[in-house]
Formats: C-alpha cells, sequence, structure tokens
C-alpha cells in the first residue's frame, strides 16, 4: 500500500537522492522544475508556495484542497493523497525522481565526440 505523502516523506526522499539530479538543487541547472503527479488523475501539479508563486523545492503548500488529507498547525498542509509522487517537469514532461536522477546524468555526460 503506498505511503501518504508528507513533508516527512519529502525529506526522506531528499536524503536518497542527496547525490543525485533527483533533488531541485542538483537538477534545477538542467532545467527541472519540482512538480507532484497525482498518479490516479494524471494531473501534475507544478510546486508552488501557499500564495501561489512558483516553489523552487518540493513544497506540499500549494496543492489543492482536493489532494489534501489533513492539516497541521496554522493550516499547513501535513499530509495529501496516497497517489501523489514527487517528481519534476522538463519540456512538459513529468519524471519521477528516479527518472529525473538518470536524466540528469546523462545531460551531465560529455559526449565521446567532444572528448577527442
Amino acid at each position: 500500500m503506498a505511503q501518504v505523502m508528507s513533508e516527512q516523506l519529502l525529506q526522506r526522499e531528499n536524503n536518497a537522492y542527496r547525490e543525485t539530479g533527483g533533488i531541485s538543487p542538483r537538477s534545477r541547472g538542467y532545467g527541472f522544475r519540482p512538480a507532484f503527479l497525482d498518479t490516479e488523475t494524471q494531473v501534475v501539479y507544478p510546486c508552488r508556495f501557499a500564495n501561489g508563486q512558483p516553489a523552487p523545492f518540493h513544497s506540499l503548500e500549494g496543492l489543492p484542497d482536493a489532494v489534501v488529507l489533513s492539516r497541521g498547525l496554522w493550516g499547513r498542509v501535513a499530509t495529501v493523497k496516497a497517489s501523489i509522487v514527487s517528481g519534476f517537469i522538463l519540456d512538459d514532461r513529468f519524471y519521477n525522481r528516479d527518472d529525473a536522477a538518470r536524466k540528469a546524468a546523462g545531460l551531465n555526460e560529455v559526449p565521446d565526440s567532444l572528448l577527442n
């Protein structure tokens, strides 16, 4: 069974991907923008702050009420549906963290033709 998305889960994911393009600071330079995908509806939500401004990292605050399961102190989003997964948008395509890490690694490689 899928785990509900929370700030704690986001932190564990960031720790797991810390040396890869699966985190915002390492993928931003390649044009990746943090986002969430609802795997039930296939709707992609670019990460936003509560005020609607784009967020440069994964933030649950800008997700719509339709996916929010609970709120904590001061109304902050605590958990969202288990069908929500974190990832990135690049060229209008969603990449989960694994895919983004692989893509960023490939973008970082120097083609053999340039080495000679």
